[in-house]
């Protein structure tokens, strides 16, 4: 408990000086978020990583707090995901190399002696869909940090209540890291989380929340661990559906997730990272208790249903706009180009 609590502060300033050292190299190498307004440096997921892999691999290397080796296999491969994000950062990398990537480093670390081969495969999907979305979260100042910090709470307090002593050390001290980085990510950001920090992120907490729901049924599983990663399955599947709907390339970038829709609505950019994380704290809160036998296993469809009528009145705020009519003269033209 002792080594718990200094760990998680230790985790937290060191991630909050690494967060305020890297912003200058990031910003001189190029390593700049310029999907937003102005450029933001994309240190604080080299920040997070670095602080949350340092601490508790010397908890490990010391023998203080061991993570065991299904844990450290999970940091490990943690850290694999992030490098990829930070060449993603970096560079061009497709969207289906990260995939892939993110699906080989999850097959690693699955339990299938707890949940079979059939369990482990879908598992390993489970994780790619976790990782995923928390890239995708991290579109907004303080979103992505804020929603990790209260998730790896939740999956740690389910970690405890099975005595799995490292894993919850583990999740402390990415809670921990991820507070650090927000006291530079908040709005306005002077840092954002890039590739590197979300995939490692929604990689370490999805890994996790398998390890401790393995051994349990599958139906009860899929309820909790969807009410453990809600807000980050509600702004995938939005995103989906609306280009699906608009008819435009899943893939491709747009202002049409959760925190732009809000800000069309009026919110704040303060207001709208409240907002869903007061959502998210609600959702995780159902899994946690849903996990522990205190709230029927129903209690995760309920957040599913609030999840599909949440997405349906988000879809009527329009994002994209119409596109432009060619004016006249152009339009003349091209008729006399094309005659």
């Amino acid at each position: 408990m002792l080594y718990g609590i200094v760990a998680a502060t230790t985790a937290l300033f060191l991630a909050a000086v690494l967060t305020a050292l890297l912003r200058l190299p990031a910003r001189r190498l190029g390593l700049l978020d310029r999907r937003r307004q102005r450029p933001v440096p994309l240190a604080g997921g080299t920040a997070v990583v670095l602080a949350a892999c340092l601490v508790a691999g010397a908890g490990e290397w010391t023998g203080t707090a061991p993570l065991g080796d299904g844990i450290a296999r999970l940091l490990v491969a943690g850290a694999a995901v992030a490098a990829l994000g930070l060449i993603a950062d970096l560079r061009r990398v497709k969207a289906r190399l990260l995939i892939a990537g993110t699906a080989v480093a999850a097959a690693c670390v699955v339990p299938y002696a707890e949940t079979g081969w059939a369990g482990g495969a879908l598992a390993v999907g489970w994780i790619v869909f976790v990782t995923v979305s928390f890239r995708a979260l991290d579109h907004a100042d303080g979103l992505a940090g804020t929603v990790g910090v209260l998730t790896a709470f939740a999956i740690g307090a389910c970690a405890a209540a099975e005595v799995m002593d490292g894993l919850a050390v583990l999740l402390s001290v990415l809670a921990a890291a991820l507070t650090g980085f927000l006291m530079h990510n908040w709005h306005p950001a002077r840092v954002a989380l890039g590739a590197s920090g979300s995939l490692f992120t929604g990689f370490v907490l999805a890994a996790a929340a398998v390890h401790t729901r393995a051994g349990h049924s599958l139906a009860s599983s899929a309820a909790v661990l969807f009410s453990l990663t809600a807000l980050g399955s509600a702004d995938v599947l939005l995103v989906l559906v609306s280009r699906r709907l608009a008819g435009r390339p899943l893939l491709r970038g747009g202002p049409d997730h959760l925190a732009h829709r809000l800000r069309r609505l009026g919110l704040t950019p303060q207001g709208v990272t409240v907002l869903l994380g007061l959502g998210g704290f609600a959702a995780v809160l159902v899994g946690v208790l849903a996990h522990l036998g205190w709230v029927p296993g129903s209690g995760g469809f309920w957040v599913a249903g609030v999840v599909v009528v949440a997405v349906g009145g988000l879809l009527r705020v329009p994002v994209y706009g119409a596109r432009r009519a060619a004016s006249p003269q152009v339009t003349g033209q091209l008729r006399v180009r094309n005659g």
